[in-house]
C-alpha cells in the first residue's frame, strides 16, 4: 500500500513539474521572444522555482503533508559539508579550467583580448581586467548565495523531493542516476533554444540535450551526496548557486570562440573533468552507505 502511495506521489510530482515547466518555457517562442531576451531571462528565473512549487502542490494533492521538505539547515555536525558547498564548488570549477588550459595552452589569453572585444561590442568601456577581477571576487565570495532563492527552488524539488521518492523505489545509487537524468531532460527545451551550448552545432539540439543530461548526472551526484549527508537541500542550493554564478568565469580567459562541449566551462567534458571525478567519488561513497543511508534519507527526524 505504501509503495503504491509513494509511486503516486512520484508520478504526480513529475507530471506537475514537467507540465508547468515546459508550458512556461513555451511562452518564450509563442510570445515572439528568443533565448537571451529580457522576457526569456525572467521566465527562466521563474522556471527555477517550479520544482519547489511542484513539491508543495504534490504534497497538498496527495495529502502527504510537509514533513521532510529538506528546508531545515541542520548545521550541527554538517558544517564541513556547508564549507565544501560554499568554497570547494568554485575550486572544482577553477581546477577544471586549469586542466583545460594545460591541455590547450594556446587558448589561454591572460590579456583577456576576446573578452575585452566582447565588452567593447556591448558598449562597455571599463577595463576588461577590472571587470574580470570583480567577477572573480564576486563569484568566490557571494556567488554561492547570490542565486540561492532560485537554486533552492530547484533543489527542494530535485534533491528535496524526487531523490527521496526514488530512494524508496530503488537503491540510492540508482536514485542518483535516475534523478540526474530526469533533471537533465527537464532542461531539454531551453537547451534546444541555445542554453549552455548555443545553436547551430552538429547534432543540435540532441547532442546538447545529451551533454546536459550527462552534466546533470555528474553534478547531481555531488549535490545528492550533500543532501543525503546533511538531510537538507540548503547546501545543495549553495553549491548550485556557486555553479551558476561561477561557471562562465573561465570563458573570460579563452582566446577565440570556445567549444562548449569541451570547455573551459564545467559544462564541457574537459572543463568539467574535476566535477566528473567528484561525481564518481560521491556516487561510490553513496553506494557504500547503501540501506542504512536510505533509512536516514527518508526519516522524519
Amino acid at each position: 500500500m505504501e509503495e503504491k502511495i509513494n509511486k503516486k506521489r512520484l508520478y504526480t510530482f513529475l507530471g506537475i513539474v514537467f507540465t508547468m515547466s515546459w508550458l512556461l518555457v513555451a511562452v518564450i517562442p509563442l510570445s515572439g521572444n528568443k533565448y537571451g531576451s529580457v522576457i526569456s531571462l525572467i521566465i527562466l528565473s521563474v522556471l527555477m522555482l517550479i520544482p519547489a512549487l511542484s513539491s508543495i502542490l504534490t504534497r497538498i494533492i496527495t495529502k502527504e503533508g510537509f514533513k521532510n521538505m529538506y528546508l531545515k539547515p541542520r548545521f550541527k555536525k554538517n558544517i564541513k559539508y556547508y564549507l565544501i558547498a560554499y568554497f570547494m564548488t568554485n575550486i572544482f570549477i577553477i581546477l577544471g579550467a586549469v586542466v583545460f588550459f594545460i591541455i590547450f595552452p594556446r587558448t589561454l589569453d591572460l590579456n583577456l583580448t576576446t573578452f575585452s572585444e566582447s565588452l567593447k561590442n556591448n558598449g562597455i568601456t571599463i577595463d576588461a581586467k577590472v571587470i574580470f577581477i570583480a567577477q572573480l571576487a564576486q563569484g568566490i565570495l557571494i556567488g554561492p548565495i547570490i542565486n540561492i532563492i532560485f537554486t533552492l527552488g530547484e533543489e527542494l524539488g530535485w534533491r528535496g523531493y524526487l531523490l527521496q521518492k526514488l530512494s524508496k523505489e530503488c537503491s540510492v545509487q540508482k536514485s542518483i542516476i535516475i534523478s540526474g537524468i530526469i533533471w537533465g531532460i527537464w532542461h531539454a527545451p531551453i537547451i534546444a533554444m541555445g542554453h549552455n551550448y548555443g545553436t547551430g552545432y552538429v547534432g543540435a539540439p540532441w547532442l546538447g540535450i545529451f551533454a546536459m543530461i550527462v552534466f546533470c548526472v555528474v553534478c547531481g551526484s555531488y549535490l545528492s551526496y550533500l543532501a543525503i549527508k546533511t538531510q537538507s537541500a540548503i547546501p545543495c542550493a549553495i553549491a548550485h548557486s556557486a555553479i551558476n554564478a561561477f561557471a562562465g568565469i573561465s570563458l573570460c580567459l579563452y582566446k577565440g570562440t570556445p567549444n562548449p562541449f569541451i570547455g573551459p566551462s564545467p559544462t564541457g567534458v574537459i572543463g568539467g573533468s574535476i566535477f566528473i571525478l567528484v561525481g564518481i567519488y560521491c556516487y561510490v561513497k553513496a553506494g557504500k552507505i547503501n540501506k542504512p543511508f536510505e533509512e536516514e534519507l527518508v526519516s522524519n527526524k
